[in-house]
């Protein structure tokens, strides 16, 4: 750590010299507060130790310029007198800690380890906001996507509720937490997967409950609803949707109010409901798998994000994003792409959309050596069989395995497909596919996919 010494008292700073430099700190030593205050105007400092007594500027008056330049420095008061007020003065304006002479070695260093534990701590966090706020971006220049940006600039700052529609992994959450970037609410992103749990359970989840409201409902817990208060809703999937939820999803919506589970009293709520679907809604209604007026009710402002074979052109962009992003995950330097590796991306049909592609690209990251990613690597993740162009050499080559080698093969890489953009749900999967499910799970644990 680089740290910065005050103290007119010369044995002082010798012994912190001593004492620093030995466990490998980077040390500046100064003897008034005036030199303290040049020193961290001129470089930047982890830590400082300033004497409270010194001639010239007293240590409070020190320490208060020291933080109008460098804001983030924690400065530690040292001083020879037990002085309460001096001490409580220092700390409104901003000191870290006070200690008073004769200094003890050891709950220096404990505070300097303490400090470094912090700095460690706070360094990883910011890696993480960063790694998160890249990885939220809407990513393409196409003319699609500038129409989909420039929607969501319109849309965001209202209340009017959005239906975000596109195919399974076109980014519909993406688009979602999007708007409620640009929305300017000031509660949470709160999204509800209403595939991924059990209908007896999305009430639950949506509204809360009350303690005893129901056989193990030891305590109250609170529902989404009230958790994303002042800020947005995602119901993802919504068009799986239980019929009876939907009719109290309506209610909510109308009245702008819910109960929890096992109360008696209507909460008010200031939420923004955002819905995505992949379900054509309006064929649902004509099933009478949908309510009309939840549709109409959710349909204030509709959202459609194209799949990536409508958008190509933004591919290049899309695996220079997921390589950085990969990069930054690993701590390592991203990779590229040869310049005959990336036509093969362009020209594959992705019927997994962007979170194929985001897929394929972990893949490869991880699974191939050196810092370019070549041709021959994405063909043996891709492979003709799912629509890489190749030449007819390159076919028989793939060819010179038994065709029963090959289908079972397709098959697997088709499975292991589903299984990915279904997030293992196997009834959502048996659908897409249209086959029975005790078919698909014998499948499954044929070729191990789990």
């Amino acid at each position: 750590m680089r740290i910065l010494v005050a103290d007119d008292d010369r044995n002082i700073r010798e012994s912190f010299q001593w004492l620093l430099q030995k466990n490998g700190h980077d040390l500046h030593l100064c003897s008034n507060g005036e030199e303290a205050v040049d020193a961290v105007q001129e470089r930047r400092f982890d830590l400082a130790f300033c004497d409270v007594m010194m001639p010239g500027i007293g240590g409070v008056q020190a320490l208060e310029r020291m933080l109008s330049a460098q804001p983030r420095l924690k400065v530690i008061m040292i001083s020879g007198q037990a002085d309460i007020a001096t001490a409580v003065k220092a700390t409104k304006i901003g000191a870290y800690d006070f200690l008073e002479k004769p200094l003890n070695p050891e709950k220096v260093l404990l505070e300097i380890k303490k400090l470094e534990k912090q700095r460690a701590m706070q360094a990883e966090m910011d890696k993480l906001r960063n790694i998160v706020e890249y990885e939220y971006r809407l990513v393409g220049d196409s003319p699609k996507m500038q129409a989909l940006k420039e929607m969501i600039r319109r849309a965001a700052p209202s209340d009017g509720r959005i239906l975000i529609s596109g195919e399974n992994g076109t980014g519909k959450e993406l688009v979602a937490r999007e708007i409620h970037k640009q929305s300017g609410r000031r509660g949470n992103f709160v999204q509800l997967n209403c595939a991924a749990l059990p209908r007896e359970l999305i009430e639950s989840e949506l509204f809360g409950y009350e303690k005893g409201a129901f056989t193990g409902a030891y305590k109250r817990k609170i529902g989404l609803i009230e958790e994303a208060e002042g800020g947005t809703l995602l119901l993802d999937e919504v068009g799986d949707m239980a019929p009876e939820t939907q009719a109290k999803l309506l209610r909510v919506l109308q009245e702008n109010e819910f109960i929890r589970l096992g109360a008696t009293k209507a909460q008010k709520f200031d939420v923004r409901i955002i819905s995505a679907t992949n379900k054509d809604l309006l064929a649902e209604i004509e099933k009478g798998a949908f309510r009309e007026d939840l549709f109409f009710r959710l349909n204030v402002i509709p959202v459609h994000v194209p799949p990536l074979r409508e958008h190509v052109e933004d591919i290049p962009d899309l695996v220079q994003h997921f390589l950085t992003l990969y990069g930054l995950r690993n701590g390592k330097r991203p990779r590229r792409f040869s310049a005959e590796a990336m036509p093969l991306m362009t020209s594959y049909h992705w019927p997994g959309n962007i979170r194929e592609l985001r897929n394929i690209l972990e893949r490869l990251s991880i699974m191939t050596e050196g810092e370019e990613i070549s041709a021959a690597d994405v063909e043996s993740v891709l492979g003709p069989a799912m629509g890489v162009k190749t030449t007819p050499q390159k076919i028989m080559h793939k060819s010179s395995l038994p065709l029963k080698e090959q289908l079972a093969g397709f098959e697997a890489q088709v499975l292991q497909n589903a299984f990915a953009e279904f997030h293992g749900n196997v009834s959502r999967m048996a659908a897409a596919l249209q086959t029975d499910r005790a078919n698909l799970h014998k499948k499954l644990k044929k070729y191990g996919i789990k």
